[in-house]
């Protein structure tokens, strides 16, 4: 009997609470993709390293779905409430009827139960349907052989989503049983009738905290954007993000007490058609509204920023190794270490390392009996140079204590790293880069990483000169070129010193670079070369002799592909999961306003309101507290994503706006299709039947 009566109760609640089971088969979908990765990568022909990013990006996702398995039952148990309220009056009629709360207890149990079995299944079925399409896309992403491909059921994620939710589903069990025992019958039957009563704030304080909370606020963003790079250490961080979590509530706390004044002073608007009620509608339930709106709008801010930086990652990323990873291997190694003996001694080298670092690269290779010449098709050989006499210090000239006040941090003493031209042209010829000239007074700085741009630029526009060896330089151009040396998958070249070739002495060389392109092109005989230099690490002869370090394009491509795809995956993981639950906590709290509200819709009709009007004012109720969040998550957006480009502008962030489109497609589709769900199924539940 209780088993059928909760089966019609199912059925009958299907079509008013279509976000309800909406939420809970995409979140069991969701929760089943991201954990059956693995199962898809198995089937795939991936190199062994390749294989072990993929298992540590696994890791770091089950990580990352137990905090998501939180928010997923926080959801679910906040859902659950409103499902309960929106009953009272059912309740309050079983026990009129001589029901038991036991009874009723086990309602909700077979309810809950049976809700589960449904979700699970159609989320499990939605969820293997869904992980075949993301198969396909990390084949694409780590460039795997899908010769394999085949449909996979991944066992493991299957189970670990029905513990998972298992225990979800427990806990609103236990919730349920709970809130029965403790509910009224006069309470029950009277939920309907009662209502937050509306009060009117003062107009005067609210205006004055308003004022407080946007200049806070505004406080807040200048500190994460005009001074990013005072901010050093995690507490440094966490004020502003907490002023603006606090000037967020009090913004909308003191929103809430004057929008319905000044619509109220606004006759001609606030009696037109069926304002009136529906900003009344609005204000009912305030003092609610005002807290759950603050964490919504945060959520939608952190989603926001989220997709737009991960996805910005993964495409700049992606296209620096084509710019930044030109040719197939450089290989670095320390000259003349002896002269700053101490410094290379905190780093860890011995004292026959020390004594012994007068070879080149190719020559290292060569006391290791590896014959470069062997393997490179072609190579060029660069060094670089470095002084105690020419440092940031010396290189910001008078400048130097204007930049200090701004970035106190910085690391002024450290010697710049100095360039031939000759020798850095012969490495732009063969990076296919731009070259440059210079004449015998000048000198030049190039530089990609953006913020160490900006403080150079400083000094280059006030024409400052350097002494250098006895001559002093000019700067050729005003500010900073393009150029890098290292290889690397990010802007990391901070600045390097082009000087003419007649002035640098060879005594201060400080490092040699060897930089070629493999014979082969095979992707398979380029990791054998690649691990017969990494086996030289063994070799007896590193406690006498420096190995030359080295970053290949190979290896920088799949480091690059497995951070990328991390972070691709974690923020997608996180982002999606954010915004299901901000929209699904507005829709259910609009359905339960709509339930409650219900009477009120009917006496409209009884006044003569027709049902078009009706629809207009409960799209337009539902439309404000949707876009209400929305809108100030947005003007957080517009500076946490200027924040973000400061972090990631190591990476580059040239596609930064597409990833911005694609996060505003991906909102949409979400965050308005919750609307409209939201929009119908309110229209089912106030419909006059």
């Amino acid at each position: 009997m209780l088993c059928k009566l909760s089966l019609k109760n199912i059925k009958k609640s299907m079509k008013d609470y279509a976000i309800y089971f909406f939420t809970l088969i995409l979140g069991v979908a969701i929760f089943y993709v991201f954990n059956a990765l693995d199962s898809q990568t198995v089937m795939m022909d991936v190199s062994s390293s390749t294989q072990d990013i993929i298992e540590l990006m696994m890791t770091m996702l089950s990580g990352v779905s137990v905090f998501v398995s939180f928010i997923l039952g926080f959801l679910i148990i906040y859902a659950s409430r409103f499902l309960m309220k929106r009953r009272n009056k059912e309740f309050g009629i079983y026990l009129t009827l001589g029901m038991s709360k036991r009874k009723i207890s086990l309602i909700l149990f077979f309810e809950t139960l049976f809700i589960g079995i449904i979700s699970l299944l159609v989320g499990l079925g939605l969820g293997v349907l869904l992980s075949q399409a993301m198969s396909l896309v990390v084949a694409n992403m780590f460039e795997a052989n899908l010769t394999k491909f085949a449909f996979v059921f991944s066992s493991s994620a299957c189970i670990k989503t029905i513990i998972y939710f298992s225990i979800m589903y427990l806990l609103v069990m236990i919730f349920n049983t709970y809130s029965v025992s403790k509910c009224k019958l006069i309470d029950l039957l009277n939920d309907a009738k009662t209502s937050e009563k509306i009060k009117l704030k003062n107009p005067y304080l609210c205006i004055i905290i308003f004022i407080i909370s946007c200049i806070v606020l505004g406080k807040a963003y200048h500190m994460v954007t005009a001074e990013f790079l005072t901010l050093q250490e995690v507490t440094d961080i966490l004020i502003p993000i907490i002023m603006g979590a606090v000037s967020t509530f009090f913004i909308f706390w003191s929103l809430s007490g004057l929008i319905l004044r000044i619509a109220m002073s606004i006759k001609k608007f606030y009696y037109k058609g069926l304002n009136s009620f529906t900003l009344r509608q609005f204000s009912s339930k305030i003092n609610t509204t005002v807290f759950s709106t603050t964490i919504i709008c945060l959520m939608l801010f952190i989603t926001i920023c989220l997709l737009s930086a991960c996805l910005t990652m993964k495409n700049s990323m992606n296209a620096n190794i084509k710019e930044l990873a030109p040719v197939d291997a450089m290989f670095t190694v320390n000259m003349n270490m002896d002269k700053y003996y101490e410094k290379y001694r905190n780093y860890g080298y011995n004292d026959s390392q020390i004594k012994n670092s007068h070879y080149t690269a190719k020559e290292m290779f060569e006391l290791f009996d590896f014959d470069i010449t062997s393997y490179f098709k072609d190579y060029i050989e660069v060094n670089t140079y470095a002084t105690p006499d020419l440092t940031l210090n010396h290189t910001l000239g008078s400048r130097l204590d204007s930049v200090r006040t701004q970035f106190p941090f910085l690391a002024y003493d450290t010697m710049e790293s100095i360039v031939k031209i000759s020798d850095y042209n012969q490495v732009a010829k063969f990076y296919g880069i731009r070259e440059y000239s210079l004449n015998s007074d000048e000198y030049m700085i190039i530089a990609d990483f953006k913020s160490m741009v900006d403080v150079r630029n400083i000094a280059l526009e006030n024409g400052e000169t350097i002494n250098l060896f006895g001559h002093t330089l000019k700067p050729k151009y005003k500010t900073c070129q393009d150029g890098f040396l290292e290889m690397s998958s990010q802007h990391i070249n901070t600045g390097i010193i082009l000087v003419p070739d007649n002035i640098v002495g060879e005594e201060y060389l400080y490092e040699n670079h060897l930089i070629g392109n493999y014979k082969t092109t095979n992707k398979d005989e380029i990791m054998e070369i690649e691990n017969n230099i990494n086996k030289l690490s063994k070799n007896e002869l590193v406690n006498t002799y420096l190995l030359p370090s080295g970053s290949t394009k190979l290896a920088i491509k799949e480091a690059t592909t497995g951070l990328s795809a991390m972070v691709t995956f974690i923020g997608l993981y996180l982002g999606v999961i954010f915004l299901i639950s901000s929209a699904a906590i507005l829709g259910l709290k609009e359905l339960s306003e709509s339930s409650d509200n219900k009477e009120r819709f009917k006496m409209l009709r009884k006044i003569g309101t027709n049902e078009k009007m009706i629809n207009k004012a409960l799209f337009r109720q539902i439309t404000i507290f949707f876009m209400l969040p929305l809108i100030l998550a947005l003007i957080h957006s517009i500076f946490g994503i200027m924040f973000a480009v400061k972090i990631l502008e190591v990476f580059g962030t040239d596609e930064l706006l597409p990833s911005i489109i694609a996060t505003a497609i991906v909102l949409v589709i979400i965050y308005g299709g919750y609307l409209l769900i939201t929009y119908y199924s309110s229209k089912n539940i106030i419909k006059d039947k």
